[in-house]
Parts: C-alpha cells; structure tokens; sequence
C-alpha cells in the first residue's frame, strides 16, 4: 500500500513538473498570435526526401538517420510582425533547380508583400497560413500551434520539396 502511494505522488509530481515546462502560456499565445508579432523557433528540421537524408546521416559519425535532424543550438527562427515575415531557417532536401549563389541554399527572406490568416481550431489549437507575394521561392508555409506555444511549421516551395520544422513560439524581445 505504501508502495502505491509512493508510485501515486511520484505521478503527481511528474505531471505538475510537465505542465511547468510550457513554453508559452496559453494567453501569450492567444496574444502574440492576434498581435500577429511572434517568433517560431526552430528544433529540428524533417525532410520530405527522408531516403536522400537518410543515406547521407547513416554514413556521417555518430548519424543514425531516422530523417529527423536537431537543431539545438542553433538560432533558426522565423520572425512575424504585422508588416513583414523573416525567415532564417535550413534546407535539408531536394532541390529541383540550384541556386547560383551558395549564400541562398536556407530558407532566407525577408517579406513586405504577404498574406497572413490565423484560424482557430478546436482544443485551442491555431492553424496559421503565410503566403508571401515578394520572394522567388517560397510558396506557402502554415504553422500548427498549441495553445502551449509548441508548433510545427511547413514550407512549399517552388524549387524545392517541402520540409517541415518543430519548435516553438515566443514573443520577440523588447529592443532597449
């Protein structure tokens, strides 16, 4: 018996301890998400072309493959204010047509001229599209969110084949 109370408490507090490590409460994220001023940070990055990928991380040191790539430590983000839309994130995939300038092998852009719709979905959840007007590749990209802040975006592109990235959002520093 006091071995099952042990194991209840223990439960307890593995519980709590989860919902403390939210990113984002759920009323920043109402807020930012209106206020359509919010940044996605990225994780890790999952590539359509899993069976390219896969053969390039089996052979690197340490790689296993597995198609999904970490990006811990990295500041891959992408930037949404009222007026524009930033992307700096990595490509990992297949590229229809190549790039002359090895300086614009990411997903790198800087938007003016976009569409932005945030839906709201049951359980909280918003369904975001970002349809930029003014950049040569990128098409369309939604992004899934928690009410937690956690989130999943995806990229169409013209030139290439779509990727998806994990991670989450957060409102963007104030500038002193």
């Amino acid at each position: 018996m006091k071995t099952i109370k042990n194991m209840l408490a223990f439960a307890v507090l593995l519980i709590i301890s989860i919902q403390v490590n939210a990113q984002t409460d759920k009323e920043t994220t109402i807020r930012v998400i209106n206020a359509q001023n919010f940044i996605f940070n990225a994780t890790s990055a999952m590539p359509m072309a899993n069976m390219d990928v896969n053969n390039i991380l089996s052979k690197m040191p340490g790689g296993n493959g597995g198609g999904l790539i970490q990006l811990t430590g990295s500041q891959y983000q992408l930037t949404v204010t009222k007026d524009s839309v930033e992307a700096y994130l990595p490509y990992y995939g297949r590229a229809y047509t190549a790039t002359m300038n090895p300086d614009d092998s990411g997903i790198k852009f800087k938007s003016k001229n976009f569409k932005y719709k945030a839906d709201k979905k049951k359980k909280g959840s918003w369904l975001i599209t970002i349809n930029p007007k003014d950049t040569k590749d990128t098409q369309s990209m939604t992004l899934n969110v928690s009410e937690n802040g956690y989130a999943t975006l995806n990229v169409n592109s013209n030139n290439r084949q779509s990727i998806s990235f994990n991670g989450y959002i957060n409102e963007p520093k104030q500038k002193k």
